[in-house]
């Protein structure tokens, strides 16, 4: 018998070691017909749902009532549920269905904490009153309340809707339930006889609670195309996956999985979930919505004529998208944002989960990783080499190799000796360090961490009431309870320099494998019935455990540093939210051109959904990408958010130097076009933060009028200014790129100006992808390249004012330390710039700061370059210094070949200071 543990032990060893080289197979994970849930829900007709509302009334500030079922039977009844509609600023409302506890269910359904914020239920709107009408073809009555200036809420009885419509008009903007497909499986006892059990290859699924699933449908009216719900590698504009003519027969899922080598092009749920849509139509007007449930869902998005022969009809004739919301457990608690514009809709929704975090500076530049930088003298050797190429970067990773025996806050003694004074290396060139801790802990009596987990009992239960015990990394592994405060409070605790010995200021922090995943689990991730605090089951809050992990770590770096500094923290798993703790990536993605187009789409859609700190791993993480495909990503990667290279063990290296000279020049190019833009991707990063307006734009976010916008997602917008157009196809000699709007684009490389409002067919080279700078716009940038972010900051600055037909422009300048939270307190420089009239002026825009806190720069501009301006002056004025600077031909960048364009040479006017510049 010890034997054959012994050999099960080493199986288990052997499946470990081996399960990341696999690729993806679908057979190891739920389809919709395998899910029960999502089978159920998908048999339902329109029409189905038998539930009305009675009871109708304002009960403290909310509009109520009780809904009741006309199916009722003496042997089976069914219990009223309770429904509450509040209504918050700027048109918000929000719409929750719960069981109604005088019912005495057995369980309290879970409710997902500590997502809304605390600041969006202070501006809650108490209704006063409520109005009863009979709508045109209704037979019964209509509750409708105030939501705002332009838009009513309105309740339909019997049958069951609850919509959004335009105040004074039935025309609608938002509905649920109008094509009556909701149902609420309510928690009983079992009966004598019942399995409840579920069973998936070779795993069972307890379910102690039965059958608690929740579905029903939304719709958006006069929609064309609906966008959202990460994370799939799938297109930007979602494609139905029900109705004639429809290939693809599965729903969007999201259920947070460790899927090694995904697919491209499919519905499949990856490595997060936020159950946000947003829709966009020819109107120009934009709405969304959100359901906050952390339990598993399915999403289909119903093509034209889905319900065709249901025979039933609808209360409305407007041009809609109808979607179908499933979830195997919790509550409806859900949003509707009425917008109108795209901006207004990431704002509304960031209002209730919160605005993205503003990064570090360092974080913002150039990020180098593998699995792994084998030892310390590997550490110095690819540092060095980067310095010897003149190539920058700011962060060097370590994957989960430099532990010792992947205990997370250790340190390999044989490898990695002297840490402290390693990162001290990095940090004199201005350069940081990363290191990757992830949720499983090793079971190791020996280890302190597991020790003090276990003597606490801090770790997630199995359904005996036991510690989970599964397997990753390190082999048999438990898992922190963070659903708790209290152990998230703990966790933070641990990276205090005395518990985690050898890191030093300079260090962040990786969090992977957070969704959680567990390879000997069903679906290469915890068990559903695993148990929380409360005895909540993992699978009514799986898809938040990521999003705890990844703010109990963020929470600990902030208190490492006493609340000085902002953190960083990379993570794999997130959740609605999740944009307030750090950065996540799209993971583990593979090396080929496919992969290189999706990861467009993909960060487009984590930008709509607050998460604006995003990217790819660059060369993709599995396999090795041929010279021409690396070279490509690197020139689209520096216009991602967050740009990482990051690659497998089993890869060659791929340092960018490994390639040939003229490689290694063309990926140095793409690399200081970043760091060159790096002022600009800082002040949209305060943007993001201040607005929840991601740094990473789709076309129509900018042009919300323009059809020819709305489904591509070949090309992007970098803020409001830089459009570009990744190239997806080996040895491309010529590319297709829309330029919207009615003014010029200016060539990024060339300065040459491009018509708005066509596609042209332009010709490409190796050297660098499309990108264009909008007229109307002023970037501000450094062209001098140092080593790192950290060595920049004291150098000039250059504005490129690409003026439009009116021969004007705008722009704005952001600038704080770069490091610390003080820029809270108005510790910032905020300029906006505007040529107008033949002169630039700049203008503070900071708010008025509290007194606590100042910052200051000495920072002057070098260079103003003008695209598009059709003067022929020799000078200009500068006020209130009372001096000139001379006009001349300069060139576009300062390092290498490249056209001349007019230039006014240093004008030497401080960044910090109220000033104008006129042309003579």
């Amino acid at each position: 018998m010890r034997n054959l543990n012994i050999v099960s032990v080493l199986l288990l060893v052997i499946l470990v070691s081996l399960t990341p080289v696999f690729s993806w197979k679908k057979e190891e994970f739920r389809n919709c017909d395998q899910t029960p849930f999502c089978k159920r829900a998908r048999s339902r007709n329109p029409g189905d749902c038998s539930i009305f509302a009675d009871q109708v009334s304002i009960s403290d500030g909310d509009l109520t009532a009780k809904l009741f079922s006309k199916n009722q039977s003496h042997d089976d009844p069914v219990n009223p549920l309770i429904l509450s509609l509040s209504v918050y600023q700027d048109g918000i409302m929000r719409l929750k269905i719960d069981e109604d506890p005088t019912s005495n269910p057995p369980k309290n359904r879970f409710q997902v904490p500590d997502v809304v914020l605390p600041d969006f239920l202070s501006k809650k709107l108490h209704l006063q009153r409520l109005t009863t009408e009979t709508i045109d073809g209704d037979v019964g009555r209509s509750s409708i309340v105030y939501l705002s200036d332009d838009y009513e809420a309105v309740l339909r009885h019997d049958p069951l809707e609850v919509y959004v419509r335009y105040k004074g008009s039935n025309s609608r903007l938002l509905s649920l339930n109008s094509n009556g497909l909701f149902d609420f499986e309510q928690l009983r006892v079992k009966n004598e006889g019942e399995d409840w059990e579920e069973r998936f290859r070779s795993h069972t699924d307890t379910r102690p609670y039965g059958p608690q699933s929740i579905s029903f449908d939304v719709s958006f009216y006069d929609s064309d195309f609906v966008y959202g719900i990460p994370e799939h590698a799938t297109s930007f504009a979602l494609r139905p996956t029900r109705g004639p003519n429809v290939e693809e027969s599965e729903p969007y899922r999201l259920f947070n999985l460790d899927v090694f080598e995904y697919i491209h092009d499919s519905p499949f749920g990856l490595y997060g979930s936020i159950p946000f849509m947003i829709s966009h139509g020819k109107s120009g007007k934009t709405s969304g919505f959100f359901w906050l449930n952390a339990a598993e869902m399915q999403i289909d998005v119903m093509g034209d004529g889905w319900n065709a022969e249901s025979g039933i009809s609808l209360p409305s004739k407007q041009k809609r998208i109808d979607t179908f919301w499933m979830s195997e457990a919790g509550i409806v608690d859900t949003f509707f944002f009425v917008g109108p514009s795209p901006k207004e809709v990431v704002r509304q929704y960031t209002s209730v989960t919160g605005l993205p975090s503003m990064p570090q500076l360092f974080a913002t530049a150039y990020h180098q990783c593998r699995w792994n930088y084998r030892d310390e003298e590997d550490v110095e050797q690819v540092d060095a080499k980067f310095d010897e190429h003149d190539i920058p970067y700011d962060v060097l990773w370590l994957d989960i190799e430099h532990t010792d025996g992947k205990r997370y806050f250790t340190w390999d003694k044989a490898l990695f000796p002297h840490p402290e004074e390693m990162q001290k290396k990095l940090a004199s060139k201005g350069r940081h360090m990363v290191t990757i801790v992830d949720p499983h802990i090793k079971r190791d009596e020996s280890f302190w961490l597991h020790k003090e987990a276990t003597q606490k009992g801090h770790y997630v239960k199995d359904v005996s009431g036991k510690d989970f015990d599964g397997w990753c990394w390190p082999g048999s592994s438990s898992y922190p309870d963070m659903v708790n405060p209290e152990i998230r409070t703990w966790w933070s605790d641990k990276f205090s320099y005395d518990n985690y010995v050898g890191s030093t200021p300079s260090l962040y922090i990786w969090n992977d494998m957070n969704e959680p995943s567990v390879f000997n689990g069903p679906e290469v991730t915890m068990p559903r019935d695993a148990l929380h605090i409360g005895n909540v089951e993992h699978r009514e809050l799986h898809n938040v455990y990521g999003y705890y992990f990844h703010m109990a770590t963020a929470d600990g770096l902030v208190k490492r540093e006493n609340g000085r500094d902002r953190p960083f923290v990379l993570s794999r798993a997130f959740f609605a939210g999740s944009q307030r703790y750090g950065a996540v990536w799209t993971g583990d993605n593979s090396a080929d051109w496919d992969q290189l187009r999706v990861s467009v789409p993909m960060i487009l859609t984590l930008g709509l959904t607050g998460i604006s700190f995003s990217g790819a791993d660059v060369g993709g993480f599995f396999g090795n990408p041929d010279t021409e495909l690396l070279v490509r990503w690197y020139q689209l990667g520096a216009y991602y958010p967050f740009f990482r290279a990051h690659a497998h063990h089993d890869t060659k290296r791929r340092e960018p130097w490994l390639f040939g000279e003229r490689n290694t020049e063309l990926m140095k190019e793409a690399i200081h076009i970043r760091y060159m833009l790096l002022p600009y991707f800082y002040t949209l990063f305060r943007e993001a933060n201040a607005t929840g307006i991601p740094v990473v734009r789709p076309l129509w976010m900018e042009f919300p009028s323009d059809e020819a916008t709305f489904k591509n997602d070949e090309a992007f917008m970098v803020g409001n200014a830089i459009l570009v157009q990744g190239i997806y196809t080996e040895r491309a000699k010529h590319a297709s790129v829309y330029l919207p709007g009615k003014e010029y684009w200016y060539d990024m490389r060339t300065g040459t100006a491009v018509k708005g409002g066509i596609t042209h067919k332009l010709e490409v080279s190796e050297e660098s992808i499309p990108a264009f700078q909008r007229a109307g716009t002023i970037i501000p940038r450094k062209d001098r390249f140092r080593r790192s972010s950290t060595q920049m900051v004291n150098d000039p600055y250059t504005l490129v004012v690409a003026l439009n037909s009116s021969q004007s422009a705008e722009g704005e300048l952001y600038i704080d330390d770069g490091k610390s939270f003080a820029f809270l307190q108005g510790a910032s420089i905020y300029r906006r710039f505007v040529f107008s009239n033949g002169k630039l002026t700049s203008v503070n825009m900071a708010p008025n700061s509290s007194g606590k806190s100042q910052f200051s720069s000495e920072c002057i501009i070098d260079r103003i370059i003008l695209l598009g301006y059709f003067g022929g002056s020799k000078s200009a004025s500068i006020e209130p210094a009372n001096q000139k600077a001379e006009i001349e031909f300069g060139p576009l960048r300062l390092r290498g070949k490249g056209p001349s364009v007019v230039t006014i040479r240093k004008p030497g006017v401080r960044i910090s200071d109220d000033w104008t510049v006129k042309i003579l």
